[in-house]
């Protein structure tokens, strides 16, 4: 592994596990009051591209980091739109 595989691969996983808390105390609690439904929008769609273009240079710390965040993302965006908008 070259040293800019290890630095992509370090930072692809602490910004996914960045998510993962605030994924699981919005299942958990099902509150999403402080959350914002336009940040969730445009970051879920910014992953999405970071993904994409992960596979057009096929680089596997991006494909698979933004895979798991999008993954995140959307759940959370998600609960926004169930327990927020009635």
């Amino acid at each position: 592994m070259t040293t800019t595989t290890l630095v992509a691969t370090i930072a692809a996983t602490l910004t996914t596990a960045a998510f993962l808390p605030q994924a699981v105390q919005t299942i958990k609690t099902k509150k999403v009051d402080g959350l914002s439904l336009g940040m969730y929008i445009v970051f879920s769609t910014g992953v999405l591209f970071w993904f994409i273009y992960g596979l057009i240079v096929m680089e596997w710390p991006i494909i698979i980091a933004n895979l798991i965040t999008f993954g995140f993302n959307i759940t959370i965006l998600r609960y926004v739109i169930k327990y927020r908008i009635k």
